[in-house]
């Protein structure tokens, strides 16, 4: 039996911050080599940042961060580390550096490219045709990269046929409900089937629309997990695994199969790692039981990492709200607050002639429990001079939504002169039911810089804020707004429902149809009314021309508008 400490940097780069990124990289080998680890483990392309997107398209990009793999390189003594970088070797491809003692040793090409979703590596890689096994001091070990694990037949099961004990999965695996739970079931699973040890390694950090989680983890081959490192934190996290001599694991029939998984062209490789495992004294590993989180706390947490991230990469130090009383912009100023500190967070309230009573309390009762200030500048004269300006060319027509929608869009430009006179940046506060159906002014309460809530269903947001009560053991977000019905407050009188069915009637259609690619009679077999679900989906269709124009927000469904889900704007086809 031989005994082998791995680290896990569950580290938080910066997309194209190359000399940053490979600081902090070059830091946690040092931290890890404190701890007498024999390897550590990075996210993919953490030279780089996930996912750069065009940057690669870049040969100057590609060459800097071939140059940035090499300060990693000459800093690597006394350890073995497994990188992401992106390699120039003819083609481009998404790699993992196999680095020790200053050398380079191999570099593993991802095999699996994803191009679903919010992934597009077809656009800049080309596949890896190797499956390579490295043998350090005796214990064989494959590496490979985020889709390769999510394949049964994929380049883990080829490594352990041909003999790796341990296989080393790194990631910039994005976040969504639920997303942490089917990973491990996944790799459980993969673990059961290849008979191995399994060190899954993933990213954590905001990254424009997506975060990553973390939630990084060991399971060893009987699909135990013996070590999870927390979600939402940057950490480093060390696991001693014991391997015991297991050359005879698989059948002669399970090795036969070897030969049918891999394909013409491809081929296995083994390479030794000229390293030794560290005799000496080792420090004692103090492992905390790390456990995923319920559903709504890990949206919470999945929106504060977003929100500080896109605030702090993008070089913005303050936020600006416009508050309303709402539950939205009260969850969204919340969020705000634990993400970047209530110095930093500004309300604007800007009452129109519509305004109640109540909203004028609750968003000075919200701003006493987080402790933020509001600025109020009521816009009843901006709102009479427009009308005024344009009574002569709407004479003769009724009033309507065109001046309901005035008042929103003199609120988006107070925002923005606030945004650009102070440099704040302006946190929209619209949700996912909202944006769906276009219940939204484009100009108005969709101006601004990032939309926190964006991706999140307003039945969630109600969740979000009864959980964020409970949580503190106190009223963050007042009981009132919790209960009362929710208006835009552009007319007299105005509910949402004068619009849109009820939240809990509207957003299981918008699941159904959005995120489940449900068909007509499918949705209406879910005991759904047809004039609303075809209401529904009518205002969903004709509403892509808004979202196009919305501001990026945080992915939490796993299935968000914008790269989850592109539909043409110039579209016939109907499906009731």
């Amino acid at each position: 039996m031989k005994k082998i400490r791995i680290a896990l940097a569950q580290i938080n780069p910066i997309v194209g911050d190359l000399p940053g990124n490979v600081k902090k990289i070059i830091s946690y080998i040092k931290n890890a080599r404190a701890l007498k680890a024999e390897i550590i483990a990075f996210p993919e392309l953490a030279v780089t940042g996930y996912p750069p997107e065009d940057l690669v398209l870049k040969p100057q990009f590609i060459k800097d961060n071939i140059d940035a793999l090499n300060e990693v390189i000459a800093a690597s003594n006394g350890i073995t580390a497994v990188v992401g970088f992106i390699e120039h070797d003819n083609s481009l491809f998404n790699a993992a550096a196999i680095i020790s003692n200053g050398r380079l040793i191999d570099v593993y090409h991802k095999k699996h490219l994803p191009n679903y979703g919010v992934f597009d590596e077809y656009r800049y890689f080309q596949s890896g045709i190797r499956y390579p096994v490295y043998n350090f001091s005796g214990v064989n070990i494959g590496v490979n990269i985020c889709e390769d694990i999510w394949h049964e037949k994929g380049p883990a099961k080829v490594q352990a046929l041909s003999g790796a004990e341990i296989i080393i999965n790194i990631n910039a695996s994005p976040y969504h409900m639920g997303k942490a739970s089917f990973r491990e079931n996944l790799v459980y699973t993969r673990a059961l089937e290849c008979k191995s040890i399994i060190v899954y390694v993933n990213m954590i950090g905001g990254q424009d629309e997506l975060v990553f989680d973390g939630g990084s983890f060991v399971v060893n081959s009987q699909g135990d997990i013996i070590l999870r490192g927390k979600q939402f934190e940057e950490t480093l996290i060390a696991v001693d695994i014991k391997v015991q001599n297991t050359k005879a694991r698989f059948s002669d029939k399970e090795q036969k199969e070897l030969k049918t998984l891999v394909h013409k062209g491809e081929v296995i490789e083994n390479i030794k790692i000229p390293s030794k495992l560290i005799n000496e004294r080792k420090p004692e590993l103090k492992i905390k039981e790390s456990v995923t989180m319920p559903p709504v706390e890990e949206v919470y947490n999945a929106l504060l990492l977003g929100t500080k991230d896109y605030v702090y990469k993008n070089g913005f130090k303050n936020v600006v709200i416009g508050m309303s009383g709402g539950i939205d912009s009260s969850l969204v100023a919340a969020i705000a607050v634990g993400a970047i500190g209530k110095e930093h967070v500004h309300g604007l309230f800007m009452p129109s002639p519509y305004t109640s009573k109540e909203s004028y309390e609750d968003v000075y009762a919200l701003a006493g429990n987080i402790g933020i200030k509001i600025i109020t500048i009521p816009i009843n004269n901006i709102y009479e001079t427009y009308l005024k300006t344009l009574a002569e060319n709407f004479k003769g027509t009724k009033i309507g939504i065109a001046e309901e929608n005035v008042q929103a869009r003199i609120r988006g430009n107070v925002l923005m002169a606030f945004s650009n006179k102070f440099g704040w940046l302006v946190l929209t506060t619209g949700n996912k039911s909202e944006m769906s159906v276009g219940y939204a002014t484009l100009y108005g309460d969709m101006a601004g810089g990032f939309a926190v809530i964006k991706d999140v269903p307003k039945t969630m947001v109600y969740e979000l804020c009864k959980w964020k009560n409970g949580k503190e053991g106190k009223v963050v977000i007042p009981e009132r707004v919790l209960w009362k019905e929710p208006s835009a407050e552009l007319k007299q009188d105005q509910r949402d429902t004068d619009t849109l069915p009820p939240y809990p009637v509207l957003d299981p259609i918008l699941k159904a149809y959005v995120e489940d690619d449900k068909s007509f009679d499918e949705i209406l077999k879910m005991n759904c009314d047809m004039e609303c679900v075809q209401k529904v989906i009518r205002m969903i269709d004709h509403s892509e021309y808004k979202r196009r124009q919305s501001p990026p927000g945080i992915k939490i469904t796993p299935r968000a508008f914008g790269k989850d889900r592109r539909f043409p704007i110039t579209n016939r086809y109907r499906s009731y």
